[in-house]
């Protein structure tokens, strides 16, 4: 995966952002950890899923939703099915190679957190 560091994105308190499979991380923060790749990693999968923009379509909509429901956006976007899978196997190096497609749907929330 390419790895461009910047001054500016992503938002601070957030490490990295994926923007079609390439990787802005604020510079500021030094190199990103295995982790951190294999979360991105698991990103590019679903953004080449949804074909890219319905990737960001469906992110931006979920993260609305749950911004409304939980008022915090931050929780808003730990909810976000995406980051739920991602968090969920960023420990795991051999995620990818067993991960069934569109996999992020098991991680999506009906009812309570």
């Amino acid at each position: 995966m390419r790895v461009i560091y910047s001054n500016y994105l992503p938002v601070k308190r957030f490490r990295a952002i994926n923007l079609f499979g390439i990787i802005v991380a604020r510079k500021e923060n030094g190199a990103l950890e295995e982790r951190v790749m294999q979360h991105e990693a698991i990103h590019s999968r679903q953004i080449r899923e949804l074909w890219g923009i319905g990737f960001y379509l469906w992110y931006t909509g979920e993260w609305l939703f749950n911004w409304i429901r939980y008022g915090s956006w931050f929780a808003a976007y730990r909810e976000i099915s995406f980051e739920r899978e991602a968090y969920a196997n960023d420990w795991d190096k051999n995620y990818l190679t067993r991960r069934r497609r569109f996999a992020f749907l098991r991680f999506l929330r009906s009812g309570n957190r």
